[in-house]
């Protein structure tokens, strides 16, 4: 959602570092950003709306001083994106900034309001600074008037707050939304997550689910949900700024679809050896005696718990349920304590995944989360965690996270099927070798793709676009449905290729484009079939498929690309790479902003 960092000083100026922390954090929201310091004692603030660069040149043209500060890049909840709902939010005593949503904040607002306090923005935020003042009003100190106010707060929140003539001070909070402290050398530091303070340090704390703390220079002391001191873990994190940064590349997408390659090998190296045994970490159970599987997951990572419920049920003999998240409780779902759920989550924090973690939980259920970032909520509330080994991914439409959350869930099918005396040593150890050479199939892909800018060029003019797949290709047509609209704008729907017939063909006509996934699989000619269905109704085939397949689809088709041939356990994840890179020269030749597509952030930290 938005993102945040704050930095208190011995000694330097911080509005400089804010300000690069906030560039790294931008991923998480680019409709608005503000920087507020303490410039001897009183509070001074620069706010600016649209992209960081707008806040850059007011800092340039308008510098602050001050050895403690906040900052915030906003996606917009409550209140339209302009200058005054722009964080940080202040008061005469207060500035603070806030990622998550208040829930009772009209109330506040409402009750504040009758006691004199005025209001300048439309957020839900602003209720927070002037709840903090109400109490210093009262006599209170900062930290027990934030001790007082926190508990007055229905929602989720992630808070960092400055206090008018405490130059060495800063507190930090967090219920729902993830919040990390950074310890430096007579500096410390707050931060949505550790990338935000990785140049400045790699000495991060969590903070747990309702604790807050209270940072000088020097130290910091965290309280829990209770009030209570709390010690919590230092984790030295690996992340670097070369990891970061975008390199030679003019976006971080298209930096991340090219390191899938190497991410993919990486984890291949971490999670099998031998002929074909899958090495995992240890799991809070025995696969031989589950009954079900639940996966539950949002956006991206839904359809790669998707194509994980065919090869759980493929390859396991494991009966598998799969929920988006944010319908999971809602429907009520029925928890069996003997059953497994797997939550998928990149960043771990997705706030739909982890309320679905914790019904479960509450329920009995064991849990083991594909995440990552390992220190996440999520991993943390989770009986057992199987690492994404992805790195940093910075662009908000997922790529290389994605891939490496298919290998990871393949890998784990593999298992299980084993352990559970259903999948052949011949078909593990057929399957884990087509793997191996996934990353060099995949490198051939991405260095060939001057026929995907080329044919992008024209699927940017369209207005709408179907995907179509079947069996394990059917969850791959909705990702690839779902990066187009995500960073090109154009309206794109997946289908498995044998509904088209139930309705959705009435749309195909000659102004029509339609991606077709078909390697020569053991699906391939009914899939051949509907191909033939949409030429004769004059609709535009771009195949994906490879020569084989290329050679038996028939006549009439407009544009394909001859992949690899490959297992086609495995076609899921070659195929996704092409995907990727068709929705980005799109969005490229459509001239929208590729990492930052409009409305959408990376980390959805709130329902």
């Amino acid at each position: 959602m938005c993102g945040i960092v704050g930095i208190v000083s011995e000694k330097r100026d911080v509005a400089e570092s804010l300000l690069e922390g906030l560039k790294r954090l931008e991923y998480r929201g680019y409709d608005s950003a503000g920087i507020a310091t303490l410039i001897d004692g009183k509070l001074a603030m620069r706010r600016a709306t649209g992209k960081l660069k707008a806040l850059s040149d007011k800092l340039e043209s308008d510098p602050l001083r001050g050895h403690v500060g906040i900052g915030h890049t906003r996606w917009a909840t409550h209140g339209r994106p302009s200058e005054d709902n722009a964080h940080p939010h202040s008061s005469e005593k207060v500035a603070l900034v806030h990622n998550g949503i208040i829930e009772n904040y009209r109330d506040l607002r409402h009750a504040l309001e009758a006691k004199g306090h005025v209001f300048r923005s439309e957020t839900d935020t602003e209720s927070i600074a002037h709840l903090i003042t109400d109490f210093l009003n009262m006599g209170m100190t900062p930290q027990e008037a934030t001790a007082a106010a926190l508990p007055c707060l229905d929602g989720a929140f992630a808070l960092a707050v400055l206090f008018q003539d405490h130059n060495n001070l800063l507190i930090g909070a967090r219920r729902g939304s993830p919040l990390a402290i950074g310890y430096g050398e007579g500096e410390m530091y707050l931060g949505s997550d550790a990338l935000a303070l990785a140049p400045m340090t790699n000495r991060i704390t969590y903070l747990e689910e309702g604790d807050w703390v209270e940072i000088t220079a020097e130290s910091a002391i965290i309280h829990d949900k209770h009030g209570d001191i709390a010690i919590r873990a230092i984790h030295e994190t690996g992340l670097s700024a070369l990891e970061i940064g975008k390199g030679t590349y003019r976006h971080y997408m298209l930096k991340e679809i090219f390191e899938q390659p190497v991410v993919i090998g990486d984890a291949l190296e971490t999670m099998t050896f031998g002929d074909y045994q899958i090495a995992l970490p240890d799991l809070p159970f025995d696969w031989k005696n589950i009954r079900r599987l639940s996966i539950v997951a949002c956006g991206t990572a839904y359809y790669a718990g998707m194509t994980a419920r065919y090869w759980f049920e493929q390859l396991a003999g494991l009966p598998t349920d799969f929920d988006v998240a944010s319908e999971y409780r809602y429907r009520g779902a029925l928890v069996d304590p003997s059953d497994v759920m797997i939550v998928i989550s990149q960043s771990g924090e997705t706030a739909d995944s982890l309320a679905a973690l914790r019904y479960a939980k509450e329920r009995g259920q064991k849990i083991v989360s594909v995440v990552n970032v390992q220190h996440s909520t999520i991993a943390r509330e989770s009986d057992a965690i199987v690492p994404s080994l992805c790195g940093p991914e910075i662009s908000v439409a997922s790529t290389k996270a994605f891939t490496s959350q298919l290998i990871v869930l393949l890998c784990m099918a593999l298992q299980a099927g084993e352990k559970r005396g259903f999948l052949s040593t011949d078909k593990a150890t057929e399957i884990v070798d087509a793997l191996r050479g996934l990353p060099s199939k995949m490198n051939d892909v991405l260095r060939d793709d001057n026929r995907l800018q080329e044919v992008a060029q024209n699927i940017a003019t369209t207005k709408a676009i179907f995907y179509l797949g079947r069996g394990l290709m059917y969850p791959l047509a909705l990702e690839g449905a779902l990066k187009l609209k995500e960073i090109s704008y154009i309206h794109a729907e997946g289908y498995p290729a044998g509904e088209l017939k139930h309705g959705p063909l009435a749309l195909v006509d000659e102004h029509m484009p339609v991606v077709v996934l078909a390697p020569y699989d053991s699906l391939f000619e009914k899939t051949s079939s509907n191909v033939q269905e949409i030429v004769a109704r004059g609709g535009r085939i771009h195949l994906f498929t490879d020569k084989v397949g290329h050679a038996n689809i028939g006549a009439g088709i407009t544009w394909s690309l001859v992949l690899p041939a490959i297992h086609e356990a495995i076609a899921p994840i070659l195929y996704a790479a092409p995907l990727q890179l068709l929705a980005y020269y799109t969005a490229l030749a459509k001239g929208t902003d590729v990492d930052h597509p409009r409305n959408l952030a990376k980390s959805v930290t709130v329902e």
